[in-house]
């Protein structure tokens, strides 16, 4: 029996993330060939093999081409358990990756060689700066035509506002790619433009040695030395507490596409990235190797099994050890649950697990119990914070197109509501139902699953506001004043709280400015 600090200290679990179409979701599949958990690369692209991207499952996202549920994958690699979360890249899915973001230890970027750094990028940026969570980067598509190495690096410490260390280095880009030097570990990978199989290693103490030409040529080689020396010039030494403490981001060039530079990344990932950290709960800090289990919920997830109509919680283990068919206090409810059929999760294939420690993920069968942050202890009352709602964007009156299903529609909307994907309000003032989101994707998305998984129609009905604001104040009075006179802006959220939507930001200003003793609230954390 594996004591709990070693299992703990075995645990990776970190996201990547990155703009659409940087290659995020090609590096994951990859990282799962190199664990073993797949067996086939390439398998996204090719129609001879009609498995596509483990990780992208919804029928809407193969049609689309793009992540647009975070899912889980757990695989062993060496001796370590890595747990990646993937998420979606498309900016109309910000928030949960928001909130994918607060499950894990760690995360990797994927940058474009061509594009560097983008929009999407900078804003996940700001939210591990926020968590202080450590970052590695990793550049993509070196072997298509890109911006000069040294350029990207400058562009990642300005746009991203940290300070990067290479760890390995490109030997050209585009066409005449010849490989990498990994700096850490100071061997030289030769690369041969192939989907399946590993590249060769050529272990390389020294740089300065006349071997160098043999593999490369003169003219690389020489520019390989010039370009190794000006790096240990620039830039500082690697620390690994700097890149722990969320000071320094690692590196990495390689190709996901090709299978080149992934299994250096991995290499180093597991040796340097944080195992399971404390997490801060309102009451106290919460240690992973304490013995008595928490975990919180993160993301709810319907139907992953389109033959049942079930719901999965995905919980995040912070301490202790969760065990299968213990009694678990669910503390929103203030009720002791079990559960007979925990999963775990390898992209679509779950399987039942007995146990699960700090940093693993695990899925527990729902039907309506959980709510996006809800957490479960062995009996302590706790609750863990930062999982926000922001505040939508864009809203649309959603109606029932089949008066024969008003039921499955109800029931879709509520389950797609739990999911995260997009917020419920109802109006005080008429009645009807408004949908809040951040992207219009968001809309196609869920008309979609209600039909397919649900079999409800909907149309959607425009309806024009500028933003949904909690509201909340310590005078009663003032409270009972407003909402009378702004009763025909006026909602509630699904949890029952006040919410007024504002049409403008004109009428959002005046509103503060004419009601000083109410306070509005863009995330509904307050």
């Amino acid at each position: 029996m594996s004591t709990l600090t070693e299992e703990i200290s075995k645990r990776r679990t970190f996201a990547i993330i990155s703009h659409p179409d940087a290659g995020k979701t090609t590096l994951t599949e990859k990282l799962l060939l190199f664990g073993g958990a797949i067996h086939i690369a390439g398998a996204v692209k090719s129609n001879k093999i009609k498995k596509t991207a483990t990780s992208d499952w919804m029928e809407i996202e193969k049609q689309r081409g793009i992540s647009v549920a975070t899912s889980v994958m757990g695989f062993n690699y060496g001796d370590y358990k890595i747990n990646i979360l993937d998420t979606p890249g498309h900016q109309d899915f910000a928030e949960d990756t928001y909130r994918t973001l607060t499950a894990v230890d760690s995360v990797i970027i994927v940058v474009d060689v061509a594009k560097g750094v983008e929009t999407q990028t900078r804003k996940l940026m700001e939210v591990c700066r926020m968590r202080n969570t450590p970052v590695i980067v990793f550049v993509n598509k070196l072997d298509r035509e890109g911006r000069d190495p040294f350029d990207i690096l400058d562009e990642l410490e300005s746009e991203l506002k940290i300070n990067v260390r290479p760890l390995s280095w490109p030997i050209n880009i585009g066409q005449k790619f010849k490989g990498v030097y990994n700096i850490y570990e100071q061997n030289l990978n030769l690369f041969t433009p192939n989907k399946q199989v590993v590249t060769e290693r050529i272990e390389l103490d020294d740089v300065n040695s006349p071997e160098l030409e043999e593999y490369i040529g003169e003219q690389d080689a020489e520019k390989l030395r010039a370009d190794l020396e000006l790096i240990e010039g620039v830039y500082p030494e690697f620390s690994v507490d700097d890149y722990l403490a969320a000071k320094t981001a690692p590196v990495f060039f390689g190709s996901a596409l090709n299978m080149f530079g992934v299994k250096e990344l991995l290499d180093c990932f597991v040796k340097i990235a944080p195992s399971p950290r404390p997490v801060q709960a309102v009451e106290r800090v919460v240690r992973p190797e304490e013995e008595n289990f928490t975990g919180f919920v993160f993301k709810i997830h319907a139907n992953m099994d389109p033959n049942h109509r079930s719901c999965i919680a995905f919980v995040k283990v912070c301490s202790g050890k969760f065990e299968r068919n213990a009694n678990y206090k669910h503390v929103r409810s203030n009720k002791m649950m079990r559960f007979s059929s925990p999963t775990a999760f390898m992209a679509q294939k779950k399987s039942v697990v007995d146990e699960a420690y700090p940093g693993d993920i695990v899925g527990l069968p729902d039907t309506g119990n959980f709510k996006i942050g809800d957490t479960l202890t062995c009996g302590e009352e706790l609750h863990f914070k930062g999982l926000p709602s922001f505040s939508p964007e864009m809203f649309k009156y959603i109606e029932n197109d089949d008066p024969m299903k008003s039921k499955q529609l109800n029931k879709g909307i509520d389950q797609l509501m739990d999911e995260g994907v997009a917020q419920l309000f109802i109006s005080q003032f008429n009645g009807r139902k408004i949908i809040g989101t951040v992207g219009q994707l968001q809309f196609e998305v869920i008309q979609y699953r209600l039909l397919h998984e649900y079999g409800a129609q909907c149309r959607w009905v425009p309806i024009s506001l500028y933003k949904a604001c909690w509201i909340e104040s310590d005078d009663p009075e003032a409270l009972e004043a407003f909402k009378k006179r702004k009763h025909q802006f006026m909602s509630v959220d699904r949890d029952g709280r006040d919410v007024f939507m504002a049409d403008s930001s004109y009428v959002l200003q005046m509103a503060q400015n004419d009601f000083p003793k109410i306070k509005f609230h863009f995330t509904s954390e307050f």
